[in-house]
């Protein structure tokens, strides 16, 4: 789960990272309030949208007058704002950012996530803040630091000291600095967040360090102990698909192919998206069923799948372990009379009761394409597209 801005500040501020005064703003009228009320002559109004890239869509702008607040606040609330991480279609901007100017003299990155190789908390830095950290790793990769944290012992003052001088931080904004890692670190341990960045990390004139931005991923398995993370939760930011899967605990992804897929656990899933691909097709979406399918839950991804104008074809992959291939075969029946499926269907299933399943099928008076291999099954349903 992602968050926005403003509530990424929210937390680092808890934590003890310093963060500008800033305002959440539903409407113009109080964009310009906040600019009234935050005082200065240099405001900032920021869009927020659950993507990074906003100030080169034209969604970050500085305004050096309440008139400019008003002005920009009107032009990026409501745009279709697009970034390279929104795709060419964009996000709606409903929300915005009022914030006070800050007297930027330098900018640096730091972001904390896990590092499965080593099993530890990875820690990296770089002097080139407000770039993207792709395109620094690419072209200059001695220039990102890393620290590695035993979570027994945690971010070491040691740990945050060489971080800190390996950027370039002055000597006197080091202790600054290492508070900030401190608390970085601390707020991802305890609010569970798989991503914790702040870019950029900012040195001002008078030598004060602050978090310019605040970006944010969650574990979505742990927001049954995080309830004030949940409640940031925007569903006007997430696809409504997926919105509409997670009601029936179904895990779904959409993607950009034509071939819908229905598959139980996330392994499987994986591979048969891989299969389709090798086999000359573009899948349209990840979706795992889970252990506990029932009648219902098949029925619900098939309405969520179909409702994908692309989807040309679904491909029903199940490996019967905890999951009995006759309840999915029930499930699959059910599910294509109510949905009236006028896409082929191609099933393949292995496992306890596969024969019981295959018979449901072939006596449901469908036309279902069974197939006994995943390689088969993707022969198949590629063909049925065609």
């Amino acid at each position: 789960m992602k968050i926005h801005e403003y509530q990424g500040k929210e937390l680092l501020k808890k934590f003890g990272v310093v963060v500008p005064r800033g305002v959440f703003c539903p409407s113009v009228d109080d964009a310009v309030k906040a600019a009234e009320s935050l005082g200065g002559k240099v405001w900032v109004v920021k869009a927020q949208i659950h993507a990074g890239g906003r100030g080169k869509g034209g969604g970050v702008k500085v305004a050096k007058s309440l008139d400019e607040v008003r002005q920009y606040a009107s032009q990026i609330l409501g745009m279709q704002l697009v970034t390279h991480q929104t795709g060419p279609v964009g996000q709606q901007v409903r929300r915005l950012l009022i914030e006070e100017g800050a007297d930027i003299r330098k900018e640096y990155y730091v972001a904390v996530l896990t590092d499965r190789a080593t099993q530890k908390v990875a820690m990296m830095a770089s002097s080139e803040g407000g770039m993207d950290i792709e395109e620094v790793a690419h072209k200059t990769p001695e220039k990102i630091l890393k620290v590695f944290i035993d979570p027994l012992d945690g971010l070491s003052d040691e740990q945050a000291t060489y971080l800190a001088k390996g950027i370039g931080v002055p000597d006197g904004s080091i202790d600054q600095a290492v508070n900030a890692f401190k608390g970085l670190y601390r707020c991802y341990m305890e609010t569970d967040a798989s991503l914790a960045e702040i870019n950029p990390l900012i040195l001002e004139g008078n030598g004060n360090i602050k978090a310019l931005d605040a970006k944010f991923n969650f574990d979505s398995n742990s927001l049954y102990r995080q309830p004030e993370i949940m409640a940031f939760r925007d569903l006007d930011e997430e696809d409504p698909d997926e919105v509409e899967a997670s009601k029936f605990d179904l895990s779904y992804i959409s993607l950009d192919g034509n071939i819908g897929c229905l598959v139980n656990g996330a392994g499987l899933a994986m591979a048969t998206m891989d299969t389709i691909k090798l086999f000359g097709a573009e899948p349209a979406n990840f979706l795992d069923v889970g252990g506990g399918a029932t009648t219902e839950k098949v029925t619900e991804a098939f309405q969520i799948m179909l409702r994908n104008p692309k989807v040309k074809g679904i491909l029903v992959n199940i490996f019967g372990g905890i999951m009995r291939c006759d309840t999915i075969a029930t499930g699959v029946v059910v599910a294509a009379r109510t949905t009236h499926l006028s896409v082929p269907l191609v099933v393949r299933m292995k496992g306890t009761n596969e024969d019981i399943g295959k018979k449901i099928l072939s006596e449901s008076g469908l036309p279902i394409i069974t197939a006994d291999s995943m390689a088969e099954a993707a022969t198949k349903i590629v063909a049925a597209v065609s």
